[in-house]
C-alpha cells in the first residue's frame, strides 16, 4: 500500500501542470490573486498561495498574463488577465488535455 508521503508526492506531481492551464482559463476574466485562490479551490484546484503567486509572476513575465493595479479601493490589488499569447497556449494545452483524458479513459476501459 502506498504511504501518505508517497501519495502526497504523486498527487502534487499530477496536479502541478494542471494549475497553469486552470489559471489561464479562469483568468480569461480579470481577477486578483486572493480571489483566484478561492475560485480555484471552489473548482477543485486546491493551490497554496506560496505556489500561486510565484506562478502568476512567472506567467506574466512569460507574456501569458497581463496585469494592472487597481488603487480605487483602500487596499491596492493587482488584477491579472490572460493575454492573447496565453489564450493560444490555453487552447493548445486544452487540446492536449482532452487527448490525454481520452487516453486515460481508454487505459481504464471507460471509452
Amino acid at each position: 500500500m502506498v504511504n501518505d508521503d508517497q501519495l502526497s508526492t504523486h498527487l502534487q506531481e499530477l496536479r502541478r501542470g494542471t494549475v497553469v492551464l486552470a489559471c489561464l482559463l479562469v483568468l480569461r476574466q480579470e481577477n486578483y490573486g486572493y480571489a483566484l485562490l478561492d475560485l480555484l479551490e471552489q473548482r477543485g484546484f486546491a493551490v497554496d498561495a506560496n505556489t500561486l503567486y510565484p506562478l502568476l509572476r512567472r506567467l506574466e513575465k512569460q507574456g501569458l498574463l497581463t496585469s494592472d493595479w487597481n488603487t480605487d479601493e483602500a487596499r491596492p490589488r493587482k488584477f491579472y488577465r490572460t493575454s492573447a499569447e496565453g489564450e493560444q497556449l490555453a487552447e493548445t494545452l486544452g487540446r492536449d488535455w482532452d487527448a490525454l483524458d481520452a487516453a486515460f479513459r481508454a487505459l481504464k476501459g471507460r471509452l
